[in-house]
């Protein structure tokens, strides 16, 4: 295990960085349009199916499961064309790549996402995120039973992990304690979603949108935490989040 880095930032992509609910309201529409309104509906039950299987959208693997159904549907082709060929950059949230060069001024910034082993690694490509966090990508099952692994490829003295669902920044609060801050963006259906903002406690710090962590400083991520010695120094915070309570940035 190499020596241990200052901080590490985790960010998962999906309505984190994504806008993952219109990428899915577009795929809906293509569907109704190439197949109509009832293979709509099918697809759309056999990708929530899965959904519920594997954890993650796999639409790839959804559309496999309906061609099974459908072998010899002549459309089943710009479907596939349409999903693997998608303008993710198109879908990016506003700021959201700014947020990844922000934070990699000030420590390893790496992309921390589950899904399959197609789609998702296209979907990072595309979008222009691999790029930006130069190719440091992981991507699993289920992240957050993934921690050991997280820890032996990037070690770190503290971690800062931004993801939309409660669900994930609770259990990995709850693995690693204080050498995390959990940080949610109130974005896309999960984390707007009333049942799951009451069964899960709040994270460490809540924003709005992705980009309100562009008016943050280090110190509002990581407090009392200096940046190595060769990253210089943080700039005296413009405001002050504090822990162990919902605060959104303005």
């Amino acid at each position: 295990m190499s020596k241990p880095s200052p901080i590490v930032f985790l960010v998962d992509v999906d309505d984190t960085l994504l806008e993952n609910d219109r990428i899915q309201t577009d795929l809906r529409c293509h569907i109704e349009r190439e197949f109509g309104a009832r293979c709509r509906d099918r697809f759309w039950a056999i990708q929530e199916e899965l959904f519920k299987e594997l954890g993650y959208c796999d639409y790839l693997g959804a559309l496999q499961r309906f061609r099974v159904e459908h072998p010899y549907e002549p459309h089943l082709v710009t479907a596939a064309n349409f999903l693997v060929d998608y303008p993710f950059a198109n879908r990016l949230y506003p700021g959201a790549l700014d947020v990844l060069e922000r934070f990699r001024e000030w420590g390893r910034t790496v992309i921390l996402t589950d899904g399959d082993m197609v789609f998702q690694p296209r979907k990072v490509q595309r979008s222009g995120i691999f790029e930006t966090v130069k190719g440091h990508v992981l991507i699993y099952i289920h992240k957050e039973e993934a921690l050991e692994n997280i820890e032996q490829r990037y070690p770190a003295e503290h971690y800062v992990l931004v993801d939309d669902k409660l669900r994930i920044l609770t259990a990995v609060k709850k693995a690693w304690g204080n050498r995390v801050t959990t940080v949610f963006p109130r974005q896309g259906q999960f984390a707007l979603d009333p049942k799951v903002l009451a069964s899960y406690p709040s994270a460490d710090v809540s924003v709005e949108r992705i980009c309100d962590l562009l008016s943050c400083d280090l110190l509002d991520l990581v407090p009392a935490r200096p940046l190595a010695a060769n990253q210089g120094r943080p700039s005296t915070p413009k405001s002050t989040l504090n822990y162990n309570k919902q605060t959104t940035t303005k």
